[in-house]
């Protein structure tokens, strides 16, 4: 090779390094670090914080032992659990509202729910005829604005805490896929004990498992919300909504 060609060989180097962007400071900030594997001392701290926060916190509720109302506890275990996600410098922040590749796992969720649903409304003209349609007949004007804020004010949170932060927060104690999945399904259906009727309980555990399932698979907040939503509206819509905001019958026990 010429000196000239070495001397053009050089100054294409030069042009493609400068060409090629550094990663900023602010990237570097916000990228996941590597973790490390957790002491066992570690992995204690995070199994009494769980059961202090999922376990501890709905029964001071179902009590009546916190002076807040259950949605103004909901927005403040929602700040928690965000502030402490954010100051994780190995969580990965795009799964706060990443849409890209969601649309396979809501369309999934979909068709699951179209059957579901049916059995649902089936079941419900049966043993509660009464119920059917209840809220729109009495209350459209309460309905509507259940379909307008419910999936923002009350969904979104519920799927930050259960989803969100406790599927990064707690892999190291629920380590399987299916445990984690078990844990956030049951987690979230203890917490509507404050609700006061197994009915709440059991559909949420059954819809846990659903939107936990659709979170591990998806990785995305905003997956698991788009399903808790549509199940939610459905929910209100034809009736049941009762047993979420108005029920009365004490649980079993």
């Amino acid at each position: 090779m010429s000196d000239h060609e070495h001397a053009i060989e050089q100054e294409n180097a030069a042009a493609i390094a400068e060409a090629s962007p550094e990663p900023s400071a602010s990237d570097a900030d916000i990228a996941p670090l590597e973790e490390p594997e957790p002491t066992s001392a570690r992995r204690r701290y995070l199994i009494a914080e769980f059961i202090i926060l999922f376990g501890g916190g709905p029964l001071l509720h179902y009590f009546d032992l916190v002076p807040l109302h259950a949605f103004l506890g909901l927005y403040f275990f929602t700040i928690l659990c965000v502030t402490l996600l954010l100051f994780d410098r190995t969580f990965d922040r795009s799964r706060f509202l990443r849409i890209r590749g969601t649309w396979p796992h809501i369309r999934a969720a979909t068709l699951l729910f179209l059957p579901l649903a049916a059995v649902l409304t089936a079941a419900l003209m049966i043993f509660e005829p009464e119920r059917l349609f209840s809220l729109i007949r009495s209350r459209p004007d309460i309905w509507l604005m259940v379909m307008c804020l419910y999936p923002i004010l009350s969904v979104y949170p519920q799927e930050l805490i259960y989803r969100t932060f406790l599927f990064h927060r707690y892999r190291h104690i629920f380590t399987r896929p299916w445990v984690m999945i078990t844990a956030s399904a049951l987690s979230f259906g203890y917490m509507h004990i404050l609700f006061h009727h197994w009915v709440s309980v059991a559909l949420t555990i059954i819809g846990g498992y659903l939107f936990a399932w659709t979170y591990h698979r998806s990785q995305s907040t905003f997956a698991a919300w788009v399903e808790h939503a549509l199940w939610g509206c459905f929910i209100f819509t034809i009736g049941l909504g009762w047993y979420f905001f108005a029920g009365r019958d004490p649980l079993p026990g």
